[in-house]
């Protein structure tokens, strides 16, 4: 796991996405979804990559079913681009960390 990744929660997701100063990039996902395990190792590389131009957070909707009901989160793993508290892009299901690289790059 990258320390780079930032964990959200209910309490802290508008300070964190909603209100940075710099996109952001939301993993949704669950401790027992296969498809979002194997994003993970991807999501840590990313992370790494970006870190201090771009927050990559992940936020598990088990433990936060409010913030995933809220945007309308009904398949994982589902990834949010936020670029100056909007929401820029959505992506359900996992992408090859190349194509994500792209989308990432968009938001600089």
């Amino acid at each position: 796991m990258s320390e780079n990744i930032k964990y959200l929660t209910v309490d802290n997701f508008d300070e964190e996405v909603l209100k940075a100063s710099q996109p952001v990039l939301v993993d949704f996902y669950a401790d027992w979804c296969g498809p979002c395990q194997a994003l993970g190792p991807i999501i840590d590389n990313l992370a790494d990559k970006y870190a201090g131009k771009i927050k990559i957070a992940k936020l598990n909707i088990d433990e936060h079913r409010k913030v995933a009901l809220t945007y309308r989160v009904m398949s994982i793993p589902t990834l949010f681009f936020f670029k100056d508290g909007e929401i820029v892009e959505r992506i359900t299901g996992a992408l090859p960390q190349a194509a994500l690289e792209q989308k990432l790059d968009a938001l600089l």
